[in-house]
């Protein structure tokens, strides 16, 4: 099996660009998904973050406050970084453990994993192909405080607390740019899509 991995900065549009893979045939792993689910109700992972972070990111039914939390880490890069070294061995186990599971089911396919920090937690190492992400710096402003209610300010913090675009880029076998339209975006992934399968061919 392939194993491609998808990584961008926040809000450039990465969730797009896997619904379009998964369209395509790819068999398709969110990492939001499965960071929610390593801190889920009475799981490890929401034990160890509330003894590092305390009881007050906790909603009145005892489950993450997402929002509280993010208001923590997004202020203080110490914190960010303990957050982290946390929950991504955690997150990269439950990836592994599905991307096994797929390449049993389908060993010649292509399986590609959505996750935001996977350069900066070495995740990207462990993938045949690196897709990144990216569009103009305006368009990720306007669509992360659209799609979050942010202020300009707290939407600058965010998007300054990870890694530079100009960065990740040099990581890539591939680059998406997402600042035009979405049919624009597709035919950019569609010949990405064309590559992999040549490649998952020959794997």
């Amino acid at each position: 099996m392939l194993k491609v991995g998808l990584t961008g900065s926040i809000a450039v549009g990465k969730s797009f660009v896997l619904s379009v893979l998964k369209d395509l045939g790819c068999h398709v792993i969110d990492a939001d998904a499965l960071a929610r689910a390593v801190v889920g109700p009475d799981t490890p992972g929401l034990r160890s973050v509330v003894q590092a972070f305390g009881e007050q990111i906790l909603n009145a039914n005892g489950e993450l406050d997402r929002a509280k939390l993010g208001a923590i880490v997004f202020a203080d890069e110490t914190k960010r970084h303990q957050l982290n070294s946390i929950l991504h061995p955690s997150i990269i186990a439950a990836q592994d453990r599905e991307l096994r599971a797929l390449e049993e089911q389908d060993p010649g396919g292509i399986a590609v994993v959505d996750a935001a920090l996977m350069i900066e937690s070495g995740g990207y190492r462990r993938f045949d192909r690196l897709i990144v992400v990216h569009c103009s710096p305006e368009i990720q402003l306007q669509r992360l405080m659209k799609r979050d209610g942010l202020s300009r300010e707290d939407a600058e913090k965010r998007i300054s607390s990870q890694m530079p675009p100009c960065e990740k880029k040099k990581y890539a076998d591939y680059l998406i740019d997402t600042s035009g339209s979405f049919e624009t975006t597709r035919k950019q992934v569609e010949g990405v899509f064309g590559d992999l399968c040549k490649l998952a061919v020959n794997d």
